[in-house]
């Protein structure tokens, strides 16, 4: 299965969104099944408004769904988006393993000689008489 790149703008609006930590629970509470905006504010310290604006953000990045029922407008998490925002951590992930790979080559590399050409670990101690 071949994985399209996500653009900047998206993973900057996944990152956005999941930066905050009312965001993520509603996020992981909506995983496990459809909840109204009004049920989700009654378990937040602050305003209806500000839920609905916090879903509002996850709803841009992608990570939830809202579909009206009714009176009551049901917010539900988006299972490929939540893939979309592990896809875009893989990508730093791998990134970061490469690089770490790397220094690690570096490092395990032989020294051998100095600028000068001497061994590195030549015992002589001063010129020979």
């Amino acid at each position: 299965m071949v994985v399209d790149e996500l653009s900047d703008e998206t993973v900057d609006r996944l990152f956005h969104a999941l930066a905050d930590t009312t965001r993520r629970d509603i996020l992981r509470r909506c995983v496990r099944g459809e909840l109204s905006v009004s049920r989700l504010a009654e378990a937040y310290p602050m305003s209806f408004a500000a839920v609905q604006k916090h879903v509002a953000v996850l709803e841009r990045a992608g990570l939830v769904t809202k579909r009206r029922s009714g009176r009551e407008q049901l917010v539900c998490t988006d299972p490929e988006a939540v893939g979309r925002a592990r896809q875009a951590l893989d990508e730093v992930e791998s990134a970061w393993r490469g690089r770490v790979d790397r220094m690690a080559r570096l490092l395990a590399e032989d020294p051998g000689t100095e600028e000068n050409g001497t061994e590195e670990n030549d015992t002589t101690e001063g010129p020979e008489r």
